[in-house]
């Protein structure tokens, strides 16, 4: 028995609604696609992205601007100017944004500015930071640790929630083993397991679970059909110049057939993908990061 005060499932039925717009919630019958590159690189490459995503059933972009990279020598992210570039894709094209927070210092001004905060694997247990979150006033896109049990990964949620902030949402993104073909292993038992376990929506996030963009789209198309409430996936302009994940990413074609062939297995499994984005979402006005 996991000992989670708040954030465990009192009965079948149980499901918070995680809500980042007006149109876009995650733990409804509709399915909530994330995409976008790994990391921001420029307004033109964002814009270009939000292009071809917005009338596709994407509802939400990503791009990271503090990027924990395992090289200290490796891009880092653009910073507070990738923080502008979100803004102004977010306001131009009507799509709620999301990105990493790596610290304490770097929450306000995330918050200002995006939809959703992401807490990546590596600070999945960083508790001051799920603490500070808790008062973030933003819902919370919290990724599994590289080799977090289930009942870490929950009990990490349960930190956000104590603290105050109600909307988190799990993301299983794989988990490391002894086999290297792929970047990680898939754990789609912990999708199952977490939608009986908890009340917080659960998503998948394929493209880092293996590392090749090949091998995306059946564990994507496997996710929906296990009972996840959405996906985040990688995708890029021209996903061989990424100067992150390049491996993993689809181009932005392959993005918008991958989320096409998602909709049959949706409705075999009770669930629907959005037609329509971007519709009703009001960003609020911006100009600048200060």
């Amino acid at each position: 028995m996991i000992n989670a005060k708040l954030v465990a499932q009192s009965h079948p039925n149980h499901q918070t609604i995680v809500q980042i717009s007006e149109t876009v919630a995650f733990g409804g019958k509709e399915l909530v696609i994330i995409g976008g590159p790994c990391t921001v690189e420029s307004l033109e490459q964002m814009e270009t992205v939000a292009q071809h995503l917005e009338g596709s059933s994407v509802q939400a972009l990503r791009g990271g601007v503090y990027k924990p990279r395992t090289s200290p020598y490796a891009f880092q992210g653009m910073g507070e100017a990738g923080l502008d570039v979100l803004a102004q894709v977010r306001s131009l094209y009507n799509m709620p944004v999301v990105t990493e927070v790596m610290s304490i210092a770097q929450i306000e001004a995330i918050a200002t500015y995006v939809d959703m905060l992401q807490v990546g694997s590596r600070n999945m247990q960083n508790f001051d930071l799920l603490k500070a979150l808790g008062q973030a006033g933003k819902p919370i896109l919290l990724k599994r640790g590289l080799a977090a049990t289930i009942e870490e990964f929950v009990m990490a949620a349960e930190y956000v929630v104590s603290h105050g902030n109600p909307d988190v949402v799990l993301c299983e993104r794989g988990i490391r083993s002894f086999d290297n073909y792929t970047r990680n292993v898939l754990d789609l038992a912990a999708v199952v397991a977490l939608k009986q376990i908890t009340h917080l929506p659960v998503i998948v996030d394929p493209s880092h679970a293996v590392g090749k963009r090949e091998l995306v789209a059946p564990l994507a198309k496997a996710a929906v059909a296990c009972g996840a409430d959405g996906l985040i996936i990688e995708c890029h302009p021209e996903p061989e110049k990424s100067v992150s994940d390049a491996r993993q990413a689809l181009s932005l074609e392959d993005m918008v057939s991958l989320v096409d062939s998602l909709k049959p297995v949706a409705l075999a499994v009770g669930r629907t993908i959005s037609e329509t984005k971007g519709v009703g979402f009001k960003p609020t006005p911006i100009c600048c990061v200060a």
